[in-house]
């Protein structure tokens, strides 16, 4: 068992302390080395919860267990957690930067700083060394010795040239073992069949063509394809002297896409005028890091990621975001632009140097146009954030504010968790139902819907209608259905004050008059409360009545929806009662089947005798009344 010693001191009325060390900790912190390395921090049920690097081990993890004065808040918590920690000694710096950004990506530590979105842009990757390789997106570039193309930034980029390959270039899009299915004789697929793969599956096509159309496909990616489309433009010419103007056209559309898309490419090596531009910025909500991508000296692509920081300097918080957004990522640019100063730049810019291959160079600019980008960069990550902030508080006032709000016009004592909305539909007095939609916190919880197929003849009275179904569903509680089980905070009926108070008289009679209840009469969009004669009309800009309105206009559709489909059930039920020896079973048989009257009187005896419970009188029967109809509406014509 591990014994927690606790030391308190008291200086100039500031408690000080030395944090929780039980006898472990103790032990392994005069074993620490003298060495770079990487030491993890676990908590009491053994959970990661901060990996770091250090130059100096021993110096670097003793200073967590001295004096806390120095320390942030966030550190001083994190400590609080530790019961044990670990270490690995590496050969230099740059391999403990790589180690550490690995291990954050690997297992996400609580108290890491953390970029949330952890996302590759995709690359489009060729593996030569295969018979017939494929084209495939992927989103890591790994050194396994294929061809890789990108990153692409933008989606409609990458969309734009997969979608020109695979209409153009009739390269295998499927996974399958070529040598197996040769082996085998099978049989190509569709793609084959309407001109989209060459089907090397047949065994019919050989590696040298096959390659050299994929050739073509790689110099579309590179955006070096020039002297494949002069040898396409003159066999498109040698095609069209010999008549074969189909093949020419293929040729011709195949010249098109390789001109249009392969000047759009990047390409698959950073070049002197390639560099990325990073700045950060923050408000209450969270941290946020926002990138330019300049490529040939034009921003070709932006993009903003989260940051999971608390009160953490930029020049760390940079410093993890680089090592997170670089480490693995493959293509790197020679230059990386950064706003925010940070004192461990040397160590990244070897690590990722080593990485790729190629000297990588990160600095903070000083005057000129990657300033103005970099100003730019931080401009739009404030202008981001502030963007998120008013769509945070915006959704805040549609609906917990707006359930505050409504909790106060109402006169509750509690903010309404669940609420429920009941409408009725019918048509003439016939086929009534009604509906229940509820919101949980504001929001629809479909799953919770109900709906009620009035039982009694209502002959279009909304009130008895609205009485039979809020009965229903408060029977249902008291009588232990656990889909009515839990009782609404506020009920909101459709209607004026007759329609509130038979939702009252209701509630009263089940013994529920504590359950608010509300009406919202739509003519005016009037709240119609109960111990009020004057109803409350909010403006229409409103965030309570919006909610409202919401409610209301789910429970209208949802009743609505419901309305239709008994309607248009008994409409065709109503039609074929004129037929004789077509009872109920047969009716539900043929609109189980047929769904619609017309494609009744559109079937043939032989469909009409297929469908389950139907003979052959039957089927004449129904054929006979509606091709007689037929017959007769001609003859009126």
């Amino acid at each position: 068992m591990l014994f927690l010693k606790n030391v308190c001191l008291r200086r100039e009325g500031v408690l000080d302390y030395n944090i929780n060390m039980n006898d472990r900790i103790e032990a392994k912190l005069k074993l620490l080395p003298d060495k770079p390395g990487v030491y993890k921090m676990y908590n009491s049920r053994g959970e990661l919860i901060y990996v770091g690097k250090a130059i100096n081990l021993k110096n670097r993890v003793r200073q967590y267990f001295q004096s806390s004065r120095n320390h942030p808040a966030k550190v001083v918590a994190m400590v609080s957690n530790i019961a044990d920690f670990d270490f690995v000694i590496v050969g230099n710096e740059t391999e403990a930067l790589n180690l550490e950004s690995n291990l954050i990506k690997q297992n996400k530590p609580y108290y890491n700083i953390l970029l949330k979105d952890d996302k590759h842009f995709p690359y489009i990757r060729v593996d030569y060394k295969q018979d017939y390789p494929r084209v495939e997106i992927v989103r890591r570039y790994r050194k396994d010795g294929a061809k890789y193309f990108g990153p692409y930034l933008s989606a409609f980029a990458l969309r734009e040239s997969i979608t020109a390959v695979r209409d153009h270039f009739p390269i295998r899009q499927c996974k399958h073992d070529i040598s197996r299915m040769i082996a085998r004789n099978e049989r190509p697929c569709l793609l084959y069949h309407i001109g989209k793969c060459c089907a090397p599956c047949t065994g019919k096509v050989s590696k040298e063509t096959y390659h050299a159309m994929l050739d073509e496909v790689t110099a579309l990616f590179q955006g070096s394809c020039k002297p494949y489309v002069e040898r396409l433009k003159k066999q498109m010419l040698e095609e069209s002297e010999k008549m074969n103007f189909e093949k020419a056209a293929q040729l011709r559309d195949r010249i098109k896409a390789m001109e249009s898309i392969a000047e759009k490419q990047i390409a698959s090596s950073a070049s002197d005028s390639s560099y990325d531009v990073f700045a950060l910025a923050r408000n209450e909500l969270g941290t946020l890091a926002y990138g330019l991508f300049v490529r040939g000296g034009s921003v070709i692509g932006a993009e903003s990621f989260e940051i999971n920081a608390a009160d953490e300097p930029f020049s760390e918080i940079i410093e993890q975001f680089l090592l997170q957004f670089y480490i693995g990522a493959g293509q790197i640019p020679k230059e990386i632009v950064i706003m925010d100063k940070a004192d461990g730049i040397e160590p990244i810019e070897k690590c990722l140097a080593e990485q790729c291959g190629h000297s990588v160079r990160i600095h903070v600019p000083q005057r000129g146009e990657k300033l103005k980008q970099g100003e730019l960069a931080r401009m739009n990550a404030e202008q981001t954030l502030e963007r998120s902030r008013m769509l945070t508080h915006r959704e805040w006032e549609r609906s917990e504010g707006a359930l505050i709000e409504l909790s106060q016009i109402v006169g509750m004592d509690i903010v309404p968790h669940r609420m429920e909305c009941f409408d009725n539909s019918h048509f003439q007095g016939r086929d009534t139902v009604g509906s229940m939609v509820v919101f949980i916190d504001g929001k629809p919880d479909k799953s919770l819907y109900r709906r009620f197929r009035t039982k009694q003849n209502t002959g279009g009275d909304d009130y008895l209608a609205m009485r039979e179904h809020l009965s229903r569903r408060f029977e249902r509680t008291l009588s232990g259905d656990v889909k009515f089980a839990e009782l609404p905070d506020l009920l909101i009926v459709d209607g004026g004050r007759g329609q509130l108070n038979v939702a009252l008289e209701v509630l009263d009679k089940y013994g529920l008059s504590h359950i608010n209840a509300i009406g919202l009469a739509e003519r005016n969009e009037e709240i119609i409360l109960p111990d009020m004669a004057e109803s409350v009309i909010l403006a229409k800009s409103s965030p309570v009545l919006q909610l409202i309105q919401r409610i209301r206009d789910e429970a209208h559709r949802f009743a609505i929806t419901y309305h239709r489909n008994i309607r248009a059930k008994n409409s065709l039920y109503s039609v074929l009662d004129e037929i004789e020896g077509i009872g109920d079973k047969r009716k539900r048989a043929l609109y189980e089947k047929f769904l619609t009257a017309e494609a009744i009187a559109n079937a043939s005896i032989d469909e009409l005798r297929a469908v389950e419970g139907m003979n052959i009188t039957a089927a004449n029967a129904v054929f006979n009344h509606f091709n007689a109809q037929k017959d007769n509406t001609q003859d009126e014509i």
